[in-house]
């Protein structure tokens, strides 16, 4: 294979040598296969391209530094996607199958996982889909499960460094009892066009108010919010808002740090009181946010006068990538090791 610029990786696609897939069919779960083709055969009445029928994941694995690969709570994902397939009424992949599927597909392309220190990852796309063909808004009969790989760079240009956002009022992601809280990709696509608009007025990302009374903040376009005050770490509470498992994450390393944690809602106004503030996923880990600007209000919430991280946002990631990579000490069982 070419030689890869570990460390100019962009966030995109690039092939790798195998994906690893399973079909539902006749009620039951097939066995897993490999292949190193990266298209799918699939009938046109297939109920992913007519009614939204797919999920999908992200998690990521890293070479340690002691030159083993971890995955990042590969559970957690498991899980994730079987909530997705309750809430949009797909057969739900086996948690077991789920682990079987992950660890095949790394270890089948384990000359794609970057170098320790190069600052880039493994990143690992399960995607589950309604292949059953029907017209009519019926869930699927038949199933398709995939797991595909590509080496990543950071998910922001700059890395762990300040980004500006801005809030748009007049989109929102999900509804407050709709698709929010799955990862599903209906919620990316109302997304795109706010995401459009803010790239076109200078900034990283959007951020989108509760849909119900646009007093709150709900989250960003792939991303949630988390804000810090008095040695309080404070993420939005909301039904409309994915389950990050990032977030999760650094809600325990808090605690570990000795701050207080609050899930609740967070009025926009309140993001003036905040001394810190964050946008956290499996793409970024963090992104410490410069400001949030409201252009409705005329109005700009900063965060970082001098575009530096704050304090606690670095320590945060920097406890994180720890784990990550081996620097740190596993309390909590989040790592699967590639044997």
């Amino acid at each position: 294979m070419e030689k890869i610029d570990w460390k100019n990786l962009s966030f995109g696609y690039m092939k790798t040598d195998y994906n690893v897939r399973c079909a539902y069919k006749d009620g039951k779960w097939g066995e897993l296969e490999t292949t190193d083709s990266e298209f799918l055969n699939l009938h046109m009445a297939a109920t992913c391209l007519h009614y939204g029928q797919e999920a999908f994941e992200g998690l990521k694995a890293f070479r340690g530094v002691d030159g083993k690969i971890r995955i990042f709570r590969l559970d957690e994902n498991a899980h994730r996607l079987s909530s997705s397939c309750h809430g949009i009424m797909m057969a739900e992949f086996p948690i077991e199958k789920f682990r079987e599927a992950i660890l095949k597909v790394v270890k089948m392309n384990e000359r794609f996982v970057p170098p320790y220190e190069s600052g880039a990852s493994l990143y690992i796309r399960p995607l589950l889909i309604g292949t059953g063909a029907q017209v009519g808004v019926h869930p699927a009969n038949e199933y398709l499960f995939i797991v595909f790989v590509t080496p990543v760079g950071p998910y922001f240009k700059g890395g762990f460094s300040t980004n500006p956002y801005v809030i748009i009022r007049n989109f929102d992601r999900s509804a407050p009892l709709g698709t929010g809280i799955y990862k599903v990709g209906g919620n990316y696509a109302a997304s795109l066009l706010a995401n459009k608009k803010a790239h076109d007025l200078g900034y990283s990302c959007e951020f989108y108010l509760d849909a119900k009374e646009k007093k709150y903040i709900d989250e960003a376009g792939a991303a949630n919010f988390f804000g810090i005050k008095n040695n309080t770490y404070i993420t939005p509470l909301s039904t409309s808002i994915l389950p990050s498992i990032t977030n999760k994450s650094l809600m325990t390393l808090a605690e570990d740090l000795g701050m207080k944690v609050e899930r609740r809602a967070i009025p926009i106004e309140e993001l003036e009181t905040f001394e810190e503030a964050g946008a956290c996923g499996t793409a970024a880990v963090i992104s410490p946010i410069e400001r949030i600007d409201d252009l409705d209000e005329n109005k700009s919430y900063v965060f970082s006068k001098d575009g530096k991280p704050g304090v606690m946002c670095e320590k945060l990631y920097n406890k994180l990538r720890g784990i990550q990579l081996g620097e740190e000490e596993d309390k909590h069982g989040w790592i699967t090791i590639v044997e």
